[in-house]
């Protein structure tokens, strides 16, 4: 996935504000100044990984391997919208794998993945604490419990019905100020 030129000014920015509190020899601190910077980015990208090897005069490589040894560092931009889809073991038991799987299908990317529009990020995670409920869904931190692919259909439904109200409101609001 491109970042665009706002995205990577933005990386640099953000990792050279944080570095400002740490000097070059500092370098036990770099776990968590990459995550500081996912803190405020989402994830780490590329641009900001140069610019934290830069400063601790270590070679790029090494920032790299530290962020794809933790799986706790994203590599990617997250959506606006947050997928999240448990697969402990109710939900996993009761057909988690079919719900990941429908929502790969429906968004058109795979685990881990964030849509080229970047509207949806899609994740599995481990439990969400919600067994009874299984197989659970978590989007944008709302729990939806015993979902169902046409339940994973019905969200998406939803989602672009509030996504059209909004844009319709937004479309009256700039109507409403030019006639003013």
């Amino acid at each position: 996935m491109e970042l665009t030129e706002e995205e990577i000014k933005t990386a640099k920015e953000t990792s050279q504000n944080i570095l400002e509190n740490y000097t070059c020899t500092d370098r036990g601190k770099i776990i968590p100044v990459l995550q500081n910077i996912q803190n405020e980015l989402g994830y780490v990208p590329l641009p900001a990984m140069q610019t934290v090897s830069d400063h601790f005069e270590l070679p790029a490589v090494d920032i790299y391997s530290i962020v794809t040894f933790y799986n706790q560092f994203r590599l990617i931009p997250p959506g606006k919208n947050q997928v999240k889809v448990c697969m402990g073991t109710a939900c996993h038991m009761r057909g988690g794998q079919i719900i990941l799987d429908s929502w790969e299908r429906r968004l058109d990317i795979k685990c881990g993945e964030t849509t080229e529009d970047r509207e949806f990020s899609l994740e599995r995670v481990a439990c969400v604490g919600c067994c009874t409920l299984a197989p659970v869904v978590v989007m944008n931190e709302e729990i939806h419990g015993k979902v169902t692919p046409t339940r994973v259909d019905g969200l998406l439904y939803s989602y672009q019905l509030d996504k059209e109200q909004e844009e319709g409101e937004e479309q009256e609001q700039k109507a409403g100020e030019e006639n003013e």
